[in-house]
Formats: structure tokens, sequence, C-alpha cells
């Protein structure tokens, strides 16, 4: 979301570190870069005036004209600005409260509020072990609580039953005894939107929330709308007491403007943030990270924490003894792909490495998105057992077959082939060295795997 905000700063940054020594003209003519950046990125006019006073009032001074690395001084100051816009600290999800404890989501039709819910919902059964139930108070919109039972029944989350004739409260108190008396720790409740902020919608929440006295009410933003959102957070934050804010659509391609923007329009923490359409894609909000990441400076803790979800130990100690032995196979390679593509796919992976940018663009122009790593897997999947661990048995005829059975061409066939033996090659030398040596296994020079720079184009 951030890469064209972070582009710009990042030529902005680079001139000033060719200089060996800073002038108050070269700070002052870098932040007018970085001003015109962050109002093209979308960010609110209020919210560029202060952030650069903040800047410049640290920049332009002696610490910084006499540091020996005057350039890299000012990213610091940035950096550390930047990271106080957002927010300073992330903040996780107060739950502290006697069960059944009542999460409420509030926010306009289309803005990913129901997926949002199961996503929570699916997050806290898992990392936190909590007993969840969900709940549909969106009696306007035709078909809502089914979309709730549909993403209930996917997740395995439990939700309350659906009465014909019950209005927004009566939904809400059901909810409510329903979970007490079957032991819930929390209750996820979803409310009604609309297109665009009005009264009775906020009206309707108002009650809801006196009502039942959430232990969290969670506003749900669609980081793609840019000011449209911040001008929903800063009137849902007026009428209600919102306790955070989640943005979803991170991973799109939208300036970026509205996660800026939020927490200092609307004066409640960012404190989660959806990553993609998956159930699972739901990630803390950690200012830090998000300023390190739109500066170039990568997230590095984030990457080992999204390997982490992804790398069973079982698994992995198979995959390592395989690799000692030189017996990585098809199976294997397609396993690794299909994690990668949970993680978001190299280009996500590369934009948490520092200086990763550079990778990323080159990942772009081959046309390495997660839809190629799909063609791959469905390849490797089109192959009967035998071929996947022997490949000389993959004849002209065969690779014909596994070309129509995955609705790919012959030649995309031989370029998997192609990468898995080198990716095999590089495997049987990790398996020598040991993976505590080996590195991101199948990484080859340039940060590209094997083979992956002519795929796709």
């Amino acid at each position: 979301m951030f890469e064209n905000l972070g582009n710009r700063l990042n030529d902005v940054f680079s001139q000033l570190t060719r200089k060996g020594v800073l002038g108050e003209a070269d700070v002052e003519a870098a932040l007018r870069e970085v001003r015109v950046a962050l109002l093209e990125a979308d960010v609110a006019l209020a919210v560029v005036k202060e952030f650069i006073d903040a800047v410049k009032e640290r920049a332009v001074g002696d610490a910084v004209v006499r540091s020996v690395t005057p350039g890299q001084m000012v990213i610091k100051i940035v950096q550390e600005e930047l990271t106080a816009l957002l927010g300073g600290q992330g903040q996780e999800l107060d739950l502290a409260a006697p069960p059944p404890a009542v999460i409420l989501m509030v926010g306009l039709q289309g803005s990913g509020k129901t997926t949002t819910a199961a996503k929570i919902a699916v997050r806290l059964t898992g990392r936190s072990n909590k007993a969840v139930l969900m709940a549909s108070l969106d009696t306007a919109r035709p078909a809502a609580q089914e979309q709730l039972a549909i993403l209930g029944r996917q997740a395995g989350i439990p939700t309350l039953p659906v009465v014909a004739g019950q209005d927004a409260a009566d939904i809400a108190q059901r909810a409510l005894a329903s979970a007490r008396l079957e032991g819930y720790d929390i209750v996820i409740m979803d409310t009604a939107g609309r297109l665009t902020v009005d009264q009775d919608m906020m009206a309707e929440a108002a009650r809801i929330h006196a009502l039942v006295n959430p232990v969290e009410t969670l506003l749900v933003a669609d980081a793609m709308t840019g000011q449209d959102a911040v001008n929903t957070a800063r009137a849902f934050a007026q009428r209600l007491h919102v306790t955070g804010i989640v943005l979803t659509r991170i991973d799109g391609d939208a300036r970026g403007g509205a996660a800026l923007s939020m927490r200092k329009v609307a004066g409640v923490p960012i404190k989660l943030m959806g990553t993609g359409e998956q159930l699972d894609a739901l990630e803390d909000f950690h200012p830090e990270r998000v300023a390190s990441r739109i500066l170039g400076m990568g997230d590095i803790v984030g990457l080992v924490e999204k390997a982490a979800e992804q790398v069973d130990r079982e698994e992995a100690e198979k995959l390592a003894a395989k690799m000692a032995k030189g017996s990585f196979d098809l199976d294997d390679m397609a396993d690794q792909l299909t994690k990668l593509t949970k993680m978001g796919g190299f280009q996500a992976m590369m934009g948490m490495l520092p200086g990763g940018r550079d990778i990323q663009s080159r990942l772009a122009k081959a046309n390495l998105d997660h839809k190629v790593i799909g063609r791959q897997v469905a390849i490797i999947r089109s192959m009967t057992r035998a071929e996947k661990r022997n490949t000389r048995l993959l004849n002209g005829s065969r690779r014909r077959r596994i070309a129509a059975g995955s609705g790919t061409e012959v030649q995309d066939v031989n370029r998997v082939l192609k990468q898995y033996r080198e990716m095999s090659k590089m495997m049987k030398k990790v398996g020598k060295l040991g993976l505590a040596q080996g590195g991101l296994p199948g990484m080859g020079p340039g940060g590209l795997p094997p083979g992956m720079g002519r795929l796709g184009g």
C-alpha cells in the first residue's frame, strides 16, 4: 500500500545521504519534497503540517549539522516522528473483562466489517484459545446474517442462529444470553452499516453500545477509500466510544494517506490491519514497524512472525532430513510455494526486508505474483506421485498431459522443472551445511529464488 509514498521518500532521502554536510536550506528543501509526497499520498493537510513542523524543529539544529552522518540523522528523526504519528506503541485488543466480553464492530457498508469480525474470531480462537460466538445485528442488508453464518462455517466459529423478525437490540440481548448460558468467553457483534454516515445508523449503533457495554468498539475502515475513511473515523469517534480502528485492504494499491491520518484525526489507535482476503490475513498494527516499512527499512520481526505461523516444527524437521539426504522432491517444492503464498508472496516478503524495494521492483517486472505461484503449484499437483519423485519420467507426452491438466503451456511445465532442478541443487548444499547456515532456503543471487527471474515473463 505504501509503495509509492515509500519510493518518493526514498528518492528524497537518497539525495540527503549523498551529501557530507547538510545546511538548513538542504533540510528545508528535503522537507518540502516530503510534504508534497505526503499530500499526494492523501494524508490530511492538517496532519502533514503538524508532522513537517515536528520534523523540522528537530532536524534543523546543531545536533544534525554536526553529526557524522547528517542525512541518516534526518531519516532517523522522520522515522521517529512517523512512528509517533501512527500511534507510537502498538495496542492490542483489551479483553480484560468478565466473560462474555463483547466486541462491537461498527463501520460503513462495504468496509469489510463482517469478514473482519470472522477474522478476529479466528485469531482469538487460534491464538488465545478463546471460545467465541459471532452474532450479526444487521437486519438492514439482505443476507447479511447469512453471510456471517457462512463465514462461521468456513472458520469453524459458532454463530447465533437467525430468528426472523427480531431487531438489532433483540438479537444483541439473545446473543448475550446465549453466550452466558453456553459459556463463551467473547461475543463479536457485527452491526449494520450504510453507504454513507447517517443519523439512523449512528443512533442504532449508539443504542446497541449502551445496551451491551462492549469492552472493545472497533471501527472497520477501508484504507482504499482515502480521505473518506478519515472522515468516517472522525464521525464515528465523535458519536461512539470507539476504542480502536481496524484498517482493511491494507494490501491494496491505495496511496496510504488514510493509515497515516486516521489515528491522529480520530484520536483512537489503529489496532489491527487486514492484509488479504483469507480469514487468517489479519495482523497487529505496529506503528514502528509500519514506519520502517514505509521508509524501506524492512520489518524483520514481522517476517519472522509470519514464517513462524506457517512452519510446523515436525514438518520442518522432516524437510531438514530430506535436504540432508538430498531427497527434496516436487511435493516438497509445492508445499514451500504454498506456504510462501500464505505469507503474502515474494513481494510481501521482500517488502519486509531492509532495502527490499529494489528486489520488489524486480519481482514486479518478472510478474511474480501469487497467481504465478498458484500456476506452479497446479503444474506440480497435475503430476503423478511417481513423476514428482522421479522427474526423469517426464517425457514430451507426459509434459503435454500435465500442461493440459493444469491449464498451462508445456513451456510453463519446463520452467517449473528447471526451477526445481536448481532449487534441488541448492537444497542439497544447504543440507550439507546445516539449516542454521542456510538462511532462506531456495533463495538465489540477488534475492530471487533460482530460476524465478524468468517466470511469468
